[in-house]
């Protein structure tokens, strides 16, 4: 999801409920498909709960047929998996992988792991020296912001802070995740390359991302 483009306008990123089962995707995809209709929708975060690898490679193949159809990239996040998310991810035709609070030497370890341009993604993050330590190990994104596992939210003023620093420092790209709908307008401003969006926020419909989109560009005039 390394942004290389030379127009500086954020697009829109969208994550998952965390721990994602099967059963839930059914309704998952109409709702994902109708949200990148609705607007610049650059990459999903797939957030999946822990199972057998078999089934997580269905459940990625499941989803990647939308977001490679609307051509937004697809990075997968499994906490507590016992077995090997690149595996999964490549053999789920996923273009990459997020994880959350890793370290950097296992950052650098799936760095080197990771071939073919495969993103290599990172979020959860709430102080500037971890974040720095990320971006040295080599990731194609930082996500500051959005919900925690158990549903909890970092401080909103806390995530503005960071992602209007980082965007105006560094070049690695960041992601400046919206946990609530009011929280949009203030993280559009903040120069971040994407804007994402909460499940919460992107299932709701398609008027939700369109609004989103909006204040985007009028950040940007």
């Amino acid at each position: 999801m390394t942004d290389t483009r030379t127009d500086p306008t954020t697009r829109l990123s969208l994550l998952t409920p965390h721990r994602l089962e099967a059963g839930q995707l059914d309704p998952l995809l109409p709702a994902l498909d109708a949200a990148c209709a609705a607007g610049d929708v650059a990459a999903l975060i797939l957030r999946l709960a822990p199972a057998d690898e078999r089934t997580l490679v269905g459940l990625v193949k499941r989803v990647a047929a939308v977001t490679q159809k609307r051509g937004a990239a697809l990075v997968v996040a499994c906490p507590g998996l016992q077995g090997d998310i690149v595996s999964v991810a490549a053999r789920g035709g996923a273009d990459g992988v997020h994880l959350d609070r890793p370290g950097a030497a296992l950052l650098r370890d799936l760095r080197e792991r990771l071939k073919d341009g495969r993103i290599l993604g990172t979020g959860g993050i709430e102080n500037r020296h971890g974040a720095m330590e990320a971006g040295e190990a080599g990731i194609d994104y930082l996500a500051f912001g959005g919900l925690y596992p158990d549903g909890a939210a970092p401080d909103p003023a806390g995530v503005l802070e960071r992602s209007a620093w980082w965007a105006e420092i560094f070049e690695t790209p960041c992601i400046a995740v919206a946990a609530a709908e009011a929280e949009i307008a203030a993280l559009a401003g903040t120069g971040a390359e994407f804007l994402g969006l909460e499940a919460a926020i992107w299932t709701a419909g398609p008027e939700a991302v369109e609004r989103a989109q909006a204040a985007l560009a009028g950040a940007a005039s």
